[in-house]
C-alpha cells in the first residue's frame, strides 16, 4: 500500500473535516483519477516517434497507454481525422496513489529552477492540471535512451465541489504550490 493512500485515510480526512466542517465522512473530497496525456505532434510524419512516446508513458505510469486520435481534420496543422496524434493513460486506485507519490516527492523536485507548481491550475470544479516540459524528470526514464525530450499534461480529478477544497486536498498530499 502506498504512503499517500495510508495518509489519505487518516490525517487528510481529519484535517479536511476540521477545515470545512463536513458532517459526514463521505463528504470529504478524494482523488478520483489521474489522467496523464502526451501530445505528439511529430507523429504525423514519423510513426516511430509515437511508439517512443507510448513506451515512455508506459514506463512512467506503469500502465498501458492508449493512443489518441484526431477528432477533426485541421488543414493548418496538416492533421486528418482519425490520425494518431498522442497517447494517454488514466490511473485509478493503487497505481494512482503510487504515481502521485512519485510525482510529488521524486519528479517535481528534479525540475530545473523549481519554485513550486502553479496554484491557479484549477478548472472551477475541483480538478487540477499541470504541465511538465520534459519526461526525463521521472527516475524511471533512462536519460541515454531518450530520443527526444517531450512534455506531458497531468490532470488530477477529484470529487471536490470547489477549487478551494481541491487545493487543500492536494496540499495535504504534499503538492508543492508556488508562493
Amino acid at each position: 500500500m502506498s504512503r499517500l493512500k495510508t495518509l489519505y485515510t487518516d490525517e487528510i480526512v481529519k484535517a479536511m473535516t476540521d477545515k470545512f466542517g463536513y458532517k459526514n465522512i463521505m463528504e470529504v473530497p478524494k482523488l478520483d483519477k489521474i489522467v496523464v496525456n502526451m501530445g505528439v505532434g511529430e507523429a504525423k510524419e514519423n510513426a516511430k516517434v509515437l511508439e517512443s512516446a507510448v513506451s515512455d508513458m508506459e514506463t512512467i505510469t506503469g500502465q498501458k497507454a492508449v493512443i489518441t486520435k484526431a477528432k477533426k481534420s485541421v488543414a493548418n496543422f496538416k492533421i486528418r481525422e482519425g490520425q494518431a496524434i498522442g497517447c494517454k493513460t488514466t490511473l485509478r486506485g493503487e497505481k494512482m496513489y503510487e504515481f502521485a507519490d512519485r510525482l510529488i516527492n521524486l519528479a517535481l523536485p528534479r525540475v530545473r529552477d523549481f519554485r513550486g507548481v502553479n496554484p491557479n491550475g484549477f478548472d472551477g470544479r475541483g480538478n487540477y492540471s499541470l504541465g511538465i516540459k520534459e519526461q526525463i524528470i521521472f527516475p524511471e526514464i533512462e536519460y541515454d535512451k531518450v530520443d527526444k525530450v517531450r512534455g506531458m499534461d497531468i490532470i488530477f480529478v477529484t470529487t471536490a465541489k470547489t477549487d478551494e477544497e481541491a487545493r487543500e486536498l492536494l496540499r495535504l498530499f504534499g503538492m508543492p504550490y508556488a508562493k
